[in-house]
């Protein structure tokens, strides 16, 4: 069915489909209109189903298809850095690491390019272009076949190749978590290579932006009692907290400031 949308709500989603999310600030300057008429726009905008609000702005809708590669790499990126930044200072070298598809978990093997002794298994080509040429990091790529979207690697024989290995850590991302703790993703063919991830990890460390608390998507990878950490930034709400108490998962939550970005809180 047709949704009957405005010209200006029209700019608002072909904006948000180049940037991945939009500020209420940021439109209202963008279009030349008060922030009252944007709000008011988004608000029609949300009743119809069109998007989703995170964070004083919104996002598309994304319950059965993901945003596009592009406009993932545009949504968050301080809080991404920081959260790859800290990441990365929880592996140690000489470590054996698996690193799945993301935009977060490709930030956090720009961490890991000064690392030493270290081997690093992806099915992310955008991951292994960035860390073949480092001298302490030997890298290993699964087969199978290519997303053109976004260089992600998936398929049967991606998860026969990651099953030969038993590695100290897995750095893995997803789309989505749910109230429940359940955290989820958009390809079923990605969702079976995470979860082989898991299982042949000693350690599972689940990086992720706050948004994803308020995101939704549509096919299970696990929950959060199979994950040992958590990292995330500020934006993480009281009750998603509590979550990772219910799941005596640790929560480490990464910020600008120094003095925050060393201290891991334990629930």
């Amino acid at each position: 069915m047709a949704v009957d949308i405005n010209r200006r709500q029209q700019a608002i989603m072909h904006f948000i489909r180049q940037h991945g999310s939009v500020q209420v600030d940021q439109l209202s300057e963008h279009l030349q209109v008060t922030p009252q008429t944007i709000r008011r726009d988004l608000n029609q905008m949300y009743d119809l189903n069109l998007i989703q609000r995170v964070h004083g702005g919104a996002v598309i809708m994304d319950h059965v298809e993901n945003l596009g590669y592009g406009a993932r790499k545009g949504l968050m990126v301080e809080e991404k850095s920081e959260i790859a930044k800290r990441a990365a200072e929880l592996i140690p070298d000489n470590s054996s690491l698996f690193i799945n598809i993301g935009t977060t978990t490709e930030r956090v093997a720009e961490y890991l390019r000064d690392g030493h002794g270290m081997l690093v298994i992806t099915n992310n080509i955008n991951v292994a272009s960035l860390l073949w040429p480092c001298r302490g990091v030997e890298v290993m790529i699964a087969g199978g076949t290519i997303r053109q979207a976004d260089g992600g690697i998936v398929g049967s024989s991606t998860e026969e190749f990651i099953d030969q290995f038993r590695v100290d850590y897995a750095i893995i991302g997803c789309s989505a978590i749910d109230d429940d703790g359940e955290f989820f993703d958009f390809d079923l063919r990605e969702v079976r290579v995470t979860q082989a991830i898991i299982r042949r990890a000693r350690s599972v460390i689940l990086v992720t932006d706050s948004m994803k608390f308020d995101r939704q998507a549509p096919v299970r990878v696990g929950d959060l009692s199979e994950v040992e950490m958590l990292v995330t930034d500020e934006g993480i709400n009281s009750e998603a907290m509590q979550l990772c108490r219910e799941h005596k998962v640790k929560l480490e939550i990464a910020s600008s400031e120094e003095s925050l970005t060393q201290s891991i809180v334990k629930v």
